[in-house]
């Protein structure tokens, strides 16, 4: 602690704790507080981008801060100090670590903090809109479960202070997306001067993985995929889910086609280690999809995949997307997979050639879906909503049959789409069936 006479307390030097995964260095994305600001526990400080997540920083002490290590875009290193806190005079310091959240974990997995008996639960989001009001959390009493507080809970609080009236909350807990405006193509900007900047965040870290990627050899397999059965499908069911506020895309049935098949290839949903030596079949199917964003390439993925509905997958697609689109991703989104497919073609293209994400052994990229003119069972031309699909696999251990077979497989389950039920258990919707005939066994995935 440092100790000055100008000061009413010690003042404190917050520095940044482990955050695990073996990072040492992080950027800082955002400051939350300003030299001047006052602060209490569980206050968001900071958030900070690793090479894996972003991660937000919060208070350990309530006091004043009197100093910001860093500026926006600078990189801050593990045990190094991030501010520096004068702390309430006479009042109990303990000498801690911060505290490290991240912000985008699942819905029943928010995280807390616990000191000396107090515990506050709620999302970076929420804490964010307690700051921006100069709310203080422990002042507010959560309605969620186990008393968390909820984006509601701040608002009614803040309602009371301004009598202000809000409108009812909706019923749907994940709202439709807002149709965003159709992208414009940006204009080349020429400065007329070379510039060079360290590559960091999310870009230095594909640096990584591709170059260990790209000691594996490849096997490439292409093939296309008729939809149009599966095209009308969606047509039918997008209503119904879009009734309870949730997107379906054909993601998830390309996703739940893909586990399906795992179930019969599970050296597909394999990994192996360094020396390959030894194989590790995955229980679980932790079907990963790559994204597009504003930080670059991220690959998050849906988590136990093989016990899931289609309509369970979308939602949990909704929920990756949107936090990818804010870059509110978690460690816990974006670690863990066994399986990736890559959707390139809502970008544009036909065939790609995707490279494997180690420790996975296999991977496949989507193209655009295409109306096309094909040969009906009489003979005739009828359009046909055709899809290529490239798949690559670890050719150290998988061969070009297997690879074949399993995309063979979830072509089928794709083309004859089968019987979705629609059914309410508990009250929710859920697309409990994606059931297909083929050859002559009938697979279910409820």
């Amino acid at each position: 602690f440092l100790r000055s006479e100008n000061h009413r307390g010690p003042i404190v030097q917050f520095k940044l704790s482990d955050i695990g995964e073996g990072i040492m260095e992080v950027t800082v994305k955002e400051w939350y507080v300003k030299e001047g600001d006052k602060v209490s526990q569980f206050d968001s400080i900071c958030e900070v981008q690793s090479d894996k997540a972003s991660v937000t920083i919060t208070s350990r002490y309530d006091g004043v801060i009197r100093k910001l290590y860093y500026d926006v875009d600078a990189t801050a290193l593990v045990g190094k100090p991030l501010v520096d806190i004068e702390t309430e005079s006479g009042s109990e310091v303990i000498q801690e670590e911060d505290v490290v959240e991240t912000p985008a974990m699942a819905r029943e997995e928010h995280t807390h903090q616990e000191i000396k008996g107090h515990k506050t639960q709620a999302t970076p989001a929420v804490r964010r809109l307690a700051m921006e009001n100069n709310i203080k959390l422990s002042e507010v009493v959560g309605t969620g479960k186990d008393g968390r507080i909820l984006k509601e809970d701040i608002l009614n609080f803040l309602a009371k202070q301004t009598g202000a009236i809000l409108p009812p909350t909706p019923f749907q807990e994940i709202q439709t997306p807002v149709t965003k405006p159709p992208p414009t193509t940006p204009k080349p900007v020429f400065t007329g001067k070379d510039v060079t900047e360290p590559l960091k965040g999310f870009h230095k870290a594909m640096v990584k993985t591709m170059s260990a990627a790209l000691k594996i050899p490849h096997f490439g397999y292409c093939d296309e995929v008729d939809l149009s059965r599966l095209v009308a499908l969606r047509a039918e069911l997008r209503s119904v889910a879009e009734g309870r506020g949730v997107k379906l895309s054909y993601m998830p049935f390309f996703i739940k086609a893909a586990s399906l098949g795992l179930l019969h290839f599970p050296i597909l949903n394999a990994s192996v280690d360094e020396g390959c030596q030894n194989i590790t079949y995955k229980a679980s199917h932790n079907i990963g999809l790559a994204m597009d964003t504003n930080q670059g390439l991220l690959v998050p993925n849906v988590k136990n995949v093989q016990l899931l509905s289609v309509f369970e997958i979308a939602q949990e697609l909704n929920r990756l997307q949107a936090l990818g689109s804010t870059g509110q991703l978690g460690t816990s989104d974006l670690t863990g997979g066994t399986f990736t497919l890559s959707n390139i073609g809502s970008i544009g293209g036909t065939y790609a050639k995707p490279v494997i994400l180690p420790p996975e052994v296999a991977i496949g990229a989507l193209g655009k879906i295409q109306v096309l003119p094909r040969f009906g069972a009489g003979g005739q031309v009828i359009p046909a909503h055709i899809m290529k699909v490239s798949w690559s696999a670890d050719h150290r251990i998988i061969d070009g049959a297997t690879m074949c077979r399993f995309s063979n497989l979830w072509r089928e389950y794709l083309e004859n789409p089968g019987q979705h039920d629609l059914k309410e258990q508990n009250g929710s919707l859920t697309l409990s069936g994606f059931q297909t005939h083929s050859r002559s066994h009938v697979i279910r995935s409820d």
